[in-house]
């Protein structure tokens, strides 16, 4: 099954709410091939660093002094608004 930006958008929610935990989202988001094969390479050259960072996450704190997950989500976030934004166009 082919992971959608509203897939990716509802696994972030649930990880924000603690439904799930980091290392379960990254590697559900990196499902993310026929998503990113619509969209310019540069989309993929930034989200897999980002799912990279985001299971290293798991190995720590949520909040340790090298890596903020919430920041990290918040780049997810926004690397999926401007992928919603791209394909809409």
């Amino acid at each position: 099954m082919s992971l959608t930006l509203d897939d990716m958008e509802s696994a972030l929610q649930a990880l924000r709410r603690g439904e799930t935990g980091a290392y379960a989202v990254a590697t559900r988001l990196r499902d993310s091939a026929d998503l990113t094969a619509r969209l310019p390479p540069r989309f993929g050259e930034v989200l897999h660093p980002l799912l990279d960072r985001l299971e290293s996450s798991a190995l720590f704190d949520a909040e340790s002094c090298s890596f903020s997950q919430r920041d990290l989500l918040d780049s997810l976030q926004l690397w999926i608004d401007k992928a919603r934004a791209r394909l809409a166009a």
